[in-house]
């Protein structure tokens, strides 16, 4: 076992007297050392409940022989952090949360670990650390917030969002949207619809390293608790067989990954996060891996902010595993795959039933002929950028529109909200990439705001920055280069034409060449003072493109 290098022989003998001020027994300090990865805080809805989530995997280790040790990591509410300083600090979070559970682990000679995640940057920082450290473990997500009711209708926190934009726009009264924020997010868990906690919690499952229901049972069912208990177990089995995560998530693994994002309409986010959980795994994933996905996997889950559906409606239509029933035999799943049940995703999806096929739409009637992703190239963007277009209206696939240039989220969301905004609009947000930012703050507000004020088939957003999951709309983000790095973003000037082409993968700014090298002539980005995290993420951090992970 790693753990007899700091606790067996009579030179561990200083070791083994302090596990025992813990209060741990010679039998305990004999059986396998489990770390217990623990993001509870009493900030986030989705982490409020974690402490218990912990106590039942920690039992479930017990049940199996191991020996349990709990140790926190932090974590921060994207939803709280939004539209203010904070944001700059949430994607730096992901490489801080993966850096520390390195830390502790190795220190601390663990044999294994049960990583206890649920919101936007722990789930993947996680994730990360996992394949990093490569030694048996298994994720065991908090699960999703049940949607809340808002006189008669299903509600969630995007409602609220979008609530201050109708608010604007006089479609609701001040009555309406405190009623609104009251009732939007009823339980603890991640947030109800399909937007980037949900995202990579269902991703994990899909890529085989959460056991089945992970992504979808939710939060304050008893079934959680009891699949909490089944992966303290779990490791033990994993421990015991010598299955590590990089067994598991493979090349083959990674790219049913894809395919249930394709599926699902995840999160433009899972762009950022799977390049970088790969590469921690010495798997090189692109932009392309994405798109070339698109074009195989139809759409067939509508989830919020998209569709009508929320994830206990996916849990009740058998959640991923049935997502990935429906698309076995088709040429996209690797169902050769090892996976945390200690089983092949073969076996495991043997067991999976499809039971709303409104829900998990069949192959044949599709939501989407395209999956919920596109990958967009052109003058504007010659590295890429994302759009989640799952979420675009027919009219704004297609569009042409003017520039209204904004060099920061603050500035445009005050003139979308002060009504400067009009149809034909294509709101420009720069400097708010992953250097530039730095930290590349999601643009919920702006976003929101368009959609709530009821422009969202009128009006195009471009950023170098990224978006909440919880985004609809044409809002195209990931733009590569960003501004901060001399990106064809930097040279735009209002009153620019701009060609968006969704289905043709297009992002064009539709100036003179000519014009645009004499715009580029001296130019410098704007300097920003930075101390910090901040400073040392901007300074270390690459393009979105790559997945705005530290650089080697």
């Amino acid at each position: 076992m790693r753990s007899d290098r700091a606790k067996k022989s009579f030179e561990k003998a200083p070791h083994r007297a302090l596990l025992k001020a813990n209060g741990f027994t010679d039998e305990e300090i004999s059986r396998p050392f489990v770390g217990m990865v623990n993001s509870a805080n009493e900030i986030i809805p989705g982490h409020i409940h974690l402490n218990q989530i912990a106590r039942a995997a920690k039992d479930g280790v017990r049940i199996a022989g191991g020996t349990p040790m709990e140790f926190s990591v932090i974590g921060i509410c994207d939803g709280i952090a939004m539209n203010h300083a904070g944001m700059h600090y949430s994607l730096p979070s992901r490489e801080i949360i993966a850096d520390s559970i390195e830390l502790v682990a190795m220190a601390h000679a663990f044999d294994a670990l049960v990583f206890i995640p649920n919101c936007d940057k722990v789930v993947p920082a996680m994730l990360m650390a996992a394949l990093r450290l490569n030694v048996p473990a298994i994720l065991i997500s908090g699960g999703p917030m049940l949607a809340g009711m808002h006189r008669g209708r299903p509600v969630d926190l995007i409602s609220v969002f979008e609530g201050i934009g109708q608010f604007k726009a006089g479609k609701i009264t001040g009555q309406d949207l405190a009623e609104l924020e009251g009732c939007a997010c009823p339980t603890a868990g991640s947030c109800s619809g399909m937007f980037t906690a949900n995202s990579m919690n269902c991703l994990t499952e899909a890529l085989g390293l959460g056991l089945p229901g992970n992504g979808t049972i939710p939060a304050p069912y008893s079934e959680r608790i009891r699949l909490a208990k089944h992966a303290g177990m779990k490791i033990m089995e994993l421990l015991e067989k010598d299955i590590k995560p990089r067994d598991i998530a493979t090349p083959a693994a990674f790219t049913n990954a894809i395919a249930v994002d394709m599926a699902l309409g995840c999160s433009t986010n899972t762009v950022l996060h799977v390049p970088a959980v790969a590469h921690e795994a010495g798997i090189s994933l692109n932009l392309d891996d994405f798109d070339r996905m698109s074009t195989r996997v139809p759409h067939l889950c509508s989830l919020s902010p998209a569709g009508p559906h929320h994830l206990e409606d996916l849990y009740r239509a058998g959640g991923i595993q049935a997502v990935m029933k429906r698309l076995e035999g088709q040429g996209v799943l690797d169902t050769s795959v090892m996976t945390v049940t200690a089983s092949t995703l073969k076996d495991n999806l043997s067991k999976a039933e499809i039971l709303d096929d409104d829900v998990i739409r069949p192959l044949a009637n599709p939501y989407h002929r395209e999956g919920g992703i596109a990958i967009l190239h052109g003058s504007l963007a010659p590295d890429g950028a994302v759009v989640k277009q799952s979420g675009v209206a027919p009219e704004m696939m297609r569009r042409e529109g003017t520039a209204r240039v904004f060099d920061s989220e603050g500035d445009a969301a005050d003139a979308i909200l002060d009504g400067k905004i009009k149809a034909g609009d294509v709101v420009i947000i720069r400097y708010e990439g992953p250097k530039g930012g730095p930290g590349m703050r999601e643009m919920l507000t702006p976003t929101s705001s368009i959609a709530g004020m009821g422009l969202d088939r009128d009006v195009a957003l471009i950023t170098d920055g990224r978006f909440s999951g919880g985004t609809r709309g044409a809002a195209i983000g990931h733009c590569s280069p960003e501004a901060a790095s001399g990106g064809p973003i930097a040279l735009v000037r209002d009153g620019d034409r701009i060609l968006i082409d969704i289905p043709g993968r297009r992002l064009d700014l539709l100036v003179d060449p000519g014009e645009l090298e004499k715009r580029g002539k001296g130019f410098a980005p704007p300097q920003k003072k930075l101390t910090g995290v901040l400073k040392r993420y901007a300074e270390l951090s690459l393009s979105a493109d790559k997945g705005a992970r530290y650089r080697d």
